[in-house]
């Protein structure tokens, strides 16, 4: 089988283009003798073959653009590919059909066999974005359309996609390897030892942006009135600069770590493992549902999470309800994480059906769900083929 990947990747600072590497790597894992090229976008990219992944590497795209031209040209000199799938998300892609339109001219042109979109972002009619909207209603042109939560599978069957061809496939579970870690050593590891890190350590890990609800925690912690029982570690590339004044701002009052880069994937297991907490306080944009990477990131971990009942965080609010607040409700997360520290042992245990999912979802279960998908569609066009012969 031959695959062609359509998304961000590394060395590219990208959540999409994290995704895309792990999922490669655990395909390789389920079935070696798959051959998988990434037809990626130019930014720091360059034509390679990615040893670790083991995968043909093309940089043929700019975020933002319309102009897939490139992608037609690749395929056609690596002699085609059975299937060709788009990791999409609306800030690499755009509003635009561009992207599906080549896909389907990729196809006409005998250059793949089938389509497949995993679409990491579905529009709500409330959104008001109309080219995001047009767009999913022309996704029945694909083959297969993924979809990583419940939410996003049945807003996309109303807006008039064939539930034939929506497959639920959740977001991988990367198992955290550095648990067994002393605390020091991954405070040396992550360049922590000049900092004061005592108390209770809650982890707010990932992109720092204003949606991820940072303001909210700090008021909370406020609220909390622990002093110095509690340590909080924002870590992560910063793309809302207003991030940095709040954070400033609460660095007088309470201990606060802040480590203003952008994490790699291991030490950001590693920055988990250290954590006693992982605090996500999300409140998401009107009209989007997506699901968490970060949420994964941690629940591989085996660690508590608090977080906030956000559409990307439906899965905590499935598997570990009583461990979640209203959004924007900074007194009532106060009030879970005084009840998490005077309880830990106890929401250690109640987060077991989490741990649980987490095991289930692991990354090498979710590549055998998606070569699952590959060889179903496969077999009904070679099906097609046959009846048309007959």
């Amino acid at each position: 089988m031959r695959i062609a990947f359509v998304s961000t990747y590394p060395p590219t600072h990208c959540g999409v283009a994290e995704y895309t590497r792990m999922l490669i790597s655990a395909l390789k894992s389920v079935l070696s003798h798959i051959d998988i090229y990434v037809l990626c976008d130019v930014d720091g990219n360059e034509e390679r073959f990615d040893g670790e992944a083991k995968a043909y590497v093309y940089p043929v795209f700019m975020r933002g653009s319309s102009k897939y031209g490139k992608i037609l040209d690749v395929l056609s000199s690596i002699g085609g590919v059975d299937i060709i799938h788009v990791e999409h998300e609306y800030g690499i892609f755009g509003d635009t059909s561009a992207i599906l339109d080549i896909c389907v001219r990729a196809r006409e042109e005998g250059l793949v066999k089938k389509v497949v979109f995993t679409m990491h972002t579905i529009h709500h009619p409330l959104s008001g974005r109309v080219g995001a909207l047009d767009f999913q209603r022309k996704l029945d042109l694909a083959d297969a359309v993924i979809v990583h939560s419940y939410l996003q599978e049945f807003e996309i069957q109303h807006q008039g996609v064939d539930p034939l061809k929506i497959y639920r496939i959740p977001h991988g579970t990367y198992m955290n390897p550095y648990l067994g870690i002393p605390r020091f050593r991954l405070m040396e590891e992550l360049n922590l030892g000049k900092y004061s890190v005592k108390g209770i350590i809650a982890v707010v890990p990932g992109f720092l942006r204003m949606d991820k609800g940072l303001d909210i925690l700090i008021e909370a912690i406020r609220l909390l009135n622990r002093g110095s029982d509690v340590t909080v570690i924002a870590a992560g590339e910063v793309r809302d600069k207003g991030v940095i004044d709040i954070i400033e701002s609460a660095r007088s009052r309470f201990n606060l770590v802040f480590i203003e880069r952008y994490l790699s994937n291991e030490e950001m297991l590693k920055l988990i493992a250290l954590a006693d907490v992982v605090a996500l306080p999300y409140r998401d944009k009107r009209g989007l549902y997506s699901v968490s990477g970060i949420l994964h990131l941690s629940m591989g971990s085996f660690k508590p999470i608090i977080g906030t009942r956000a559409p990307r965080l439906i899965e905590l609010y499935q598997f570990a309800p009583r461990l979640t607040v209203p959004p924007r409700n900074p007194s009532e997360l106060a009030k879970k994480m005084n009840w998490l520290i005077e309880n830990y042992d106890y929401a250690v245990a109640y987060m077991a059906y989490m741990y649980g999912y987490a095991v289930r979802t692991q990354w090498i279960r979710m590549a055998r769900r998606h070569l699952s998908l590959y060889l179903n569609i496969l077999k009904q066009q070679i099906k097609q083929q046959n009846k048309y012969f007959q």
